[in-house]
């Protein structure tokens, strides 16, 4: 059985509290906060009856060294992890996957787990050598989406969006050098967008395995977007035309 995960913040505290009461072994708080805050916090765990305890500050601060805690802290039970995209997919009729290529920053995987989560995506998929993994830092931006939506690394991204494509779902790129924009193109149903990180793009070898390219168009003087709000724009952009 694995260790227990630590999760920090009111977002993803919260978010888990109300997701999955059980899976949270006990909540440590800041004993001076007496905020209302704290207050609905405090009252939705112990109606829940998980373990809670007031503490001092500096012992919240000794989780992470000083990090932005907001005075709340969890130590949760790691859930299952799923084995395989087979396992993912094997009950959807019109998949939405999200792969990230070359995202490591803790940050922009958290806030793309959070709109993945958003959009309804079924997983969020990344290369084992070049992105970030779980960490409370990625829980905490992710506000509960860490916990709730599936995230696969897997050890050659090429050959899972050759299996993805044998699956009959369309691997579809964001690339800003495309010709056609996402809201040109005729994009289908079943989608698994590709989105590299910002300023370096997708590698070659996964832009060659895209089935089709498109670019966010942009009209001021940015070079490009954040890859998080990207992904929000084309998860978002599938939602509405199968709406």
């Amino acid at each position: 059985m694995k260790e227990p995960r630590v999760v920090f913040g009111f977002h993803a505290v919260l978010a888990r509290l109300r997701a999955d009461p059980k899976s949270l072994v006990e909540i440590f708080v800041d004993e001076t906060r007496k905020d209302g805050r704290m207050k609905d916090l405090v009252a939705s765990a112990e109606r829940s009856g998980v373990r809670l305890h007031r503490v001092p500050t500096k012992r919240l601060d000794g989780f992470y060294g000083g990090a932005r805690h907001q005075g709340v802290v969890a130590r949760v039970e790691v859930r299952k992890v799923v084995d395989s995209l087979d396992e993912i997919l094997k009950a959807v009729e019109q998949p939405l996957l999200l792969v990230l290529d070359g995202v490591t920053d803790p940050h922009n995987l958290g806030a793309c787990l959070r709109v993945a989560n958003a959009a309804g995506a079924h997983a969020v998929i990344a290369p084992r050598d070049r992105a970030a993994g779980i960490t409370p830092a990625v829980s905490k931006v992710a506000s509960g989406a860490a916990e709730s939506t599936p995230y696969l690394m897997v050890t050659n991204l090429a050959r899972t969006l050759g299996e993805i494509k044998e699956r009959n779902i369309w691997v579809v790129g964001a690339d800003e050098r495309a010709d056609k924009t996402l809201y040109a193109a005729d994009l289908p149903s079943s989608i698994a967008w590709v989105l590299g990180a910002e300023g370096e793009g997708m590698r070659r070898l996964t832009r060659e395995s895209c089935d089709l390219l498109v670019r966010i168009p942009m009209g001021g003087d940015v070079p490009s977007l954040n890859v998080s709000v990207s992904a929000g724009i084309c998860l978002f952009e599938s939602v509405r035309t199968r709406g």
